[in-house]
C-alpha cells in the first residue's frame, strides 16, 4: 500500500483512510472504513477488495477469497482496483489470478500501454513464456523496444543496421539469441566486429566468447593460437592451459598442418605438435624460474598436465617433461606453505606408481622444517609456514592410503602425534581453523569401538572451543551427533552454520533427515520451517529478478534465474520437506487438536493428484560439504550418488503415497454432501473410492521395490550421503504395518454395503486383519526394547536405533488410530440397526457378529499396546536419569584433564538429547492413547 501522490479522484480522497489504516496494519478498522464506504458506494469496487485485503491479512482466507472473486468476475479496469487484487492475490500466493485479471483489462482497454506491461510482467512472474510473446503488442513500437529484444531476432538485426545498439547489454543479448539458434558463425563474427568493442563490464569477455564459439565450430587452429595468446598475458590462468592441450591434441589427431603462405590462423600462430607443445611449456617454466619471487603455479601444474595427457596416449615425449615425483617435490619445495597446495597436487597423485608413495612423502617430510622432537617424541613445527606444510604432507599421506594401512596400535599413535601437532598450533592463533588431516574421522576409523567415538566427539567438542567457526569441526560433530541418535545439539550447530538461502537446499538435508526420526517433534518442525521458508519465498523472489533483469537490459541473467527456479521448484530436498511437515503436523494434531478431516483440509490435499514431479526431481544436495582427504577408492563416487538418490526417492515415494491414503481415510470419514461447493472441492480433500484401491497397490509396489533395494546394503563413505530412513524403517515393520492398516477401509466399504446379514466371510477376513494387526503392532513394539544407552563393565553402547523405532511405532499407531475410527464410524451404525432389528422381533440375546467382537477385542489390546509402551519410554527415562556417564573410563586412549571434559560435555549432551526425545514421543503417545475412548461403539 504504497503512499500515493497528490489526489484528484473523489474515490481516492475516499478510499485514502482505508489505505492509511492498512499501511499502518489496522486491519480491523480497514474492514470496518470499507464497510462504510460501501453502504454509500454499492459500486466501489477497490473498496471491497480493500477489505479483502483486510480480511485476508486476519486470517479469514476464504472470505477475502470471495469477495475478491465478485470483483474479478466484472474485469475491472480502474487502476486502483487492479493494483488492490494484484496485491491481495500475491499475498494469497496465487499469482496466476493475476495473469486472468490483466487478461481481461487487456481485452477491454487493448491500447493501454500500462496494462500490456503488467500482463508481460504477470507472464513472467508464473513461467508462461510463449503467452509473454504473444502479449507483446507489435503496433506499439515502445512496447517493442522494450520487451521484445529477448524474444526476436529480427528485432536485433533491425537495431544493429540502423545502429541503435549502444549499451553492452543490447550486444550481449544479440550474442545471446544467436547462440541459442545455433548461429555460431554469426555470433562470432558479432563478438570480432565493432559491436564485440563495447563488451567490458568482464575481464576478457570478448576472448572468453571468441573461444567459446571457436570451441562450439570445432576451429582448433583458432582456439589454440588464442589461448597461446592469453596465456602469455597471464600464464597463471588454467583454463586457457586445458583449452590449449584440448586443442593441441585435436590437431594432432586431425595431422593438420599450417598453410604454405599467409598466417596460420586468424588469431596467428598455432602449435600442432607435441615438440611446439614441450617447448611451450619449457619457456613458460624458464619464466617463472627466472623470477626471484611470487612464483606462479599455473606452469608448473600444467607440465604436470601435459605429463598425464601424454602418457593416457602413450607418448614417449612424456619423459622429456621431467620425473613426475620430483617435479612434484620441486612443486611442493615452492608451494609447500600455501593452503592450496594439497587440492594442486592431490589430483596429479595418480602419476605416482604404488612403490613410490612412501618414497614420495619421505622426501616431502623432508622439506618441513620441523624443530628436535621433545619428550613425547613429536617434532613439532615453529612457525605457521612450517605447520602448512607438515599439514600438506599429512593430507597427501592420507590420501595415497598410507594412514588406512597402518594397524590400530600405529592409528592410534597417528592420532597422539596429530593432537600434539593440534595443541602446538593454537599458539599461532586462537581463531586458526585446523581441521588437521581429518583428525575427528581418524579416530572414528581406528577401531569399531564406541569408546573412540566418545573420545572423537570430545576432540571436535575441543576444536570447537578453540575455533568457533570452524565449519567442518561443526558438520562432523552434526553428523556424529545424529548417527548417536542425539538431535538436541544438532539444532544449535545447524543454526551456528548461519546458512543462507539456497544452502537450506543443498545441505538442510543433513537437518531435516534426523529430525523426526530420532523424536525431536517441535525441533523437527523448525527444521522443515528453515527450509520450506527459503523454498516459498524463493518462488517469488526469482519472479521478481526475472522482472528485474527485463527491465534493466540483463538478458543474459535471465535464463540463469529461470533454470534456478526450476532447478529449486524440482528439489528432492523441497518435495522430502513439504511431505514430512505434512505428515509430522497431522501426527501431531490430527484427532487432537482438530479432527482428522480439518486437518486434511487445511493442507489443500488432493490424494488423487501426485504433486511431485518425479520424472523431474533435481538432487541438490552438497554431497562434498565435508571434505575428505582419503585415498580415491574410498572416496564418494557417481555409484553411490546414484544409490543415494534411488534410495531418498524411494523413501520419499513411501512417505508421499502415505500421505495421500491418510487423505482418503479422512475423505472417507465425511459424507460427499460436503464437497458439492466448488471453494470445497477446490481447498478440501474430494477423494474418489477408486483412489484407494489405487494407492493400495501402488503403495505395495514401492515397498516390495524397497525391500528388494534394502537387501544389497550398500555402505556409504562416512563423509557421503547419509542413509535415509528406508532401511530402519523396513526393519521395524512399520511399513507393512501401515499398509496392512490401510486396507482395512476398502473391506470396511464393501461390508457396509452387504450389511452384516450376508457377509460372514467378509467379517472373518476383516476379524483376521484385526489380529494380524494387532500382532504386527506388538511385534514393532517388541522391537523398541531394550536401553538406550547401556553401561557395561564402565563402558558405554548406545543402541539409537531403538529410538527411531519407538518414532516408526508411534506414526503406525496414529494412522492405525485413524483407521480404526473410521471403521468405528461404519460399524457403529451397523451395530446399531441389529440392536432395533433384535428389539422389534424381541429376539433373546443372541451371538454378537465376529467383525464387531473382532473390533472391540481390537481397541481393548490397542490400549494393552498403549499402556505397555508408556511403561517401556518411562522406564527408559529413569534409567537415563540415574546414568552417571562421567564416571566411565575410557581405556582405548590416554586422555588429558581437558580432554576428558570435552568428552564428558559430548556424552552429557547425548544423555540429555535422549532424555528429551523420550518426553516428546511419551507425550503424543499419551495424548493418542486418550483418543483411544472415540473407538467405542
Amino acid at each position: 500500500m504504497a503512499a500515493r501522490g497528490h489526489v484528484q479522484d473523489p474515490n481516492d480522497r475516499r478510499l485514502r483512510p482505508i489505505y492509511d489504516y492498512l499501511d499502518n496494519g489496522n486491519n480491523k478498522m480497514a474492514i470496518q472504513q470499507a464497510d462504510k464506504l460501501l453502504k454509500k458506494h454499492k459500486d466501489l469496487h477497490c473498496a471491497k477488495v480493500l477489505k479483502a485485503i483486510g480480511l485476508q491479512r486476519t486470517g479469514k482466507q476464504d472470505e477475502a477469497f470471495t469477495l475478491a472473486q465478485e470483483v474479478a468476475v466484472l474485469e475491472p479496469t480502474d487502476d486502483n482496483s487492479l493494483q488492490a487484487l494484484t496485491i491481495l492475490y500475491r499475498e494469497m500466493h496465487r499469482p496466476e489470478l493475476v495473469t486472468k485479471l490483466y487478461e481481461a483489462a487487456v481485452r477491454k482497454v487493448p491500447t493501454s500501454e500500462e496494462y500490456h506491461s503488467h500482463l508481460f510482467m504477470a507472464y513472467a512472474r508464473v513461467g508462461e513464456y510463449k503467452k509473454m510473446q504473444q502479449s507483446i503488442s507489435a503496433q506499439d513500437e515502445k512496447l517493442s523496444q522494450t520487451m521484445f529484444l529477448p524474444l526476436a531476432e529480427r528485432m536485433v538485426e533491425k537495431m544493429v543496421k540502423e545502429e541503435k545498439i549502444e549499451a553492452e547489454a543490447e550486444v550481449q543479448l544479440y550474442f545471446m539469441i544467436l547462440e541459442r539458434l545455433g548461429k555460431y558463425v554469426e555470433a562470432l563474427e558479432v563478438v570480432q566486429g565493432p559491436l564485440g568493442e563495447k563488451l567490458t563490464s568482464e575481464l576478457q569477455s570478448r576472448e572468453n566468447k571468441c573461444m567459446m564459439m571457436y570451441r562450439r565450430l570445432e576451429r582448433w587452429a583458432e582456439c589454440n593460437a588464442l589461448s597461446c595468446k592469453l596465456l602469455l598475458k597471464n600464464p597463471d590462468d588454467w583454463q586457457f592451459y586445458l583449452l590449449y592441450f584440448d586443442s593441441l591434441f585435436h590437431l594432432i589427431d586431425q595431422s593438420w598442418t599450417p598453410p604454405q603462405e599467409g598466417a596460420h590462423s586468424a588469431e596467428g600462430e598455432v602449435h600442432a605438435s607435441t615438440a611446439q607443445a614441450l617447448s611451450f611449456m619449457e619457456d613458460r617454466i624458464a619464466t617463472e624460474e627466472a623470477k626471484e619471487s611470487k612464483h606462479l603455479r599455473g606452469p608448473y601444474l600444467a607440465r604436470l598436465e601435459l605429463i598425464r595427457r601424454l602418457r593416457e596416449r602413450s607418448c614417449p615425449e612424456a619423459q622429456q617433461l621431467g620425473e613426475p615425483l620430483e617435479l612434484m617435490f620441486q612443486f611442493f619445495v615452492k608451494f609447500g606453505d600455501k593452503p592450496c597446495c594439497i587440492t594442486d597436487l592431490k589430483i596429479f597423485l595418480d602419476l605416482l606408481t604404488p612403490d613410490q608413495h612412501v618414497q614420495f612423502i619421505n622426501r616431502l617430510m623432508e622439506a618441513v622444517p620441523l624443530c628436535a622432537p621433545g619428550e613425547d617424541g613429536v617434532a613439532l613445527p615453529g612457525d605457521t609456514r612450517a605447520l602448512q606444510r607438515h599439514l600438506c604432507v599429512t593430507q597427501l599421506s592420507r590420501s595415497l592410503g598410507q594412514q588406512h594401512a597402518l594397524n590400530t596400535e600405529g592409528k592410534l599413535g597417528l592420532i597422539k602425534e596429530l593432537k600434539a601437532h593440534y595443541q602446538h598450533g593454537l599458539q599461532f592463533g586462537k581463531q586458526m581453523t585446523r581441521p588437521v588431516a581429518g583428525d575427528g574421522e581418524c579416530c572414528v576409523c581406528v577401531v569399531g569401538d564406541q569408546n573412540m567415538l566418545w573420545q572423537c566427539l570430545g576432540l571436535l567438542e575441543e576444536g570447537l572451543s578453540n575455533s568457533s567457526s570452524n565449519a567442518q569441526f561443526k558438520l562432523l560433530l552434526l553428523l556424529l551427533y545424529c548417527r548417536l541418535g542425539a538431535f538436541e545439539p544438532v539444532v544449535d550447530l545447524y543454526s551456528s552454520l548461519d546458512a543462507k538461502h539456497v544452502q537450506h537446499d543443498t545441505i538442510g538435508y543433513l537437518l531435516t533427515r534426523y529430525a523426526e526420526s530420532l523424536g525431536q517433534f517441535a525441533a523437527a518442525s523448525q527444521s522443515c520451517n528453515f527450509s520450506l521458508r527459503f523454498f516459498h519465498s524463493n518462488q517469488k523472489d526469482t519472479s521478481e529478478y526475472i522482472i528485474q533483469a527485463y527491465k534493466y537490459g540483463a538478458f543474459e541473467k535471465i535464463p540463469e534465474f529461470i533454470g534456478f527456479r526450476n532447478r529449486l521448484n524440482h528439489s528432492l530436498h523441497f518435495a522430502q520437506v513439504r511431505t514430512e511437515r505434512m505428515l509430522l503436523d497431522l501426527f501431531l494434531e490430527a484427532d487432537i487438536s482438530s479432527p482428522l478431516e480439518e486437518s486434511v483440509k487445511s493442507m489443500s490435499l488432493c490424494p488423487e493428484e501426485d504433486d511431485i514431479p518425479w520424472d523431474s526431481l533435481r538432487d541438490n544436495r552438497d554431497l562434498t560439504v565435508l571434505v575428505s582427504w582419503d585415498p580415491k577408492d574410498r572416496q564418494l563416487n557417481e555409484e553411490h550418488r546414484q544409490r543415494s538418490l534411488e534410495e531418498d526417492t524411494l523413501w520419499l515415494r513411501l512417505r508421499s503415497l502415505t500421505l495421500r491414503l491418510i487423505g482418503c481415510v479422512s475423505a472417507l470419514s465425511h459424507p460427499p454432501a460436503s464437497r458439492n461447493s466448488e471453494k470445497t472441492t477446490e481447498n478440501g480433500v474430494a477423494a474418489k473410492p477408486s483412489s484407494l484401491q489405487s494407492l493400495l497397490s501402488q503403495l505395495e509396489n514401492t515397498l516390495n521395490q524397497a525391500t528388494q533395494f534394502s537387501e544389497k546394503q550398500l555402505q556409504y563413505p562416512f563423509v557421503g550421503p547419509v542413509a535415509s530412513r528406508l532401511a530402519q524403517a523396513l526393519s521395524s515393520g512399520c511399513c507393512q504395518c501401515q499398509l496392512s492398516s490401510l486396507q482395512l477401509p476398502l473391506h470396511l466399504q464393501e461390508l457396509e454395503a452387504t450389511g452384516l446379514d450376508e457377509s460372514s466371510e467378509l467379517q472373518t477376513q476383516i476379524s483376521n486383519l484385526f489380529k494380524s494387526l494387532a500382532v504386527q503392532l506388538q511385534d514393532m513394539l517388541e522391537k523398541c526394547k531394550g536401553d538406550l544407552l547401556e553401561v557395561k563393565d564402565s563402558h558405554s553402547m548406545t543402541q539409537h536405533f531403538l529410538l527411531e523405532n519407538l518414532v516408526y511405532f508411534v506414526e503406525t499407531v496414529c494412522i492405525v488410530l485413524w483407521v480404526s475410527n473410521y471403521c468405528g464410524s461404519v460399524l457403529r451404525p451397523l451395530k446399531s440397526s441389529l440392536q432395533k432389528k433384535k428389539k422389534k422381533k424381541k429376539e433373546a440375546s443372541t451371538v454378537t457378529p465376529p467383525v464387531l467382537s473382532a473390533y472391540q477385542e481390537f481397541s481393548s489390546s490397542l490400549q494393552s499396546l498403549l499402556n505397555q509402551a508408556l511403561e517401556h519410554i518411562k522406564s527408559q527415562e529413569l534409567s537415563l536419569t540415574a546414568l552417571e556417564l562421567g564416571a566411565l573410563s575410557l581405556e582405548a586412549q590416554t586422555q588429558s584433564e581437558a580432554e576428558a571434559t570435552f568428552t564428558k560435555t559430548a556424552m552429557d549432551k547425548v544423555q540429555s538429547s535422549y532424555l528429551r526425545s523420550l518426553q516428546e514421543i511419551g507425550e503424543l503417545l499419551k495424548k493418542r492413547a486418550d483418543t483411544l475412548k472415540s473407538l467405542k461403539i
